[in-house]
């Protein structure tokens, strides 16, 4: 399984950046797919979920100002995040699980894609 995220970038507080997840060797939508971020000297923190019935979880730092979502034909799955804040400031990582069912676990994670800075600053 491989993961490749992109659209990371430096955007102003208060706007808006989106996150692509491009999976190859594994159907997107068969397991639970997750987004978690990671600022310097933090451990991994869960920020989005989807399952593969498609349900959906949040963290709740991100929970209405962040959206996951799954494209099955394309085999991708996105983050769009809006009204952005400092402490949004992170490496966004993509990671497929070894589970059907939403987990905030990073341990139950078996992919991981290589990760995409995303910064908030003015």
């Amino acid at each position: 399984v491989n993961l490749a995220e992109s659209g990371g970038g430096l955007v102003q507080p208060g706007g808006s950046l989106s996150l692509s997840c491009a999976v190859s060797g594994r159907a997107a939508s068969a397991y639970a797919m997750g987004w978690f971020r990671q600022a310097p000297g933090k451990e991994r923190d869960f920020v989005a979920g989807i399952s593969s019935d498609a349900s959906t979880s949040y963290a709740d730092s991100v929970k209405g100002r962040f959206t996951i979502s799954r494209d099955n034909d394309k085999n991708m799955i996105y983050l769009q995040m809006g009204s952005l804040k400092p402490e949004d400031t992170a490496v966004y990582y993509c990671g497929s699980a070894r589970t059907y069912l939403n987990t905030r676990t990073p341990s139950l994670y078996d992919a991981w894609g290589q990760g995409t800075q995303v910064t908030v600053s003015s």
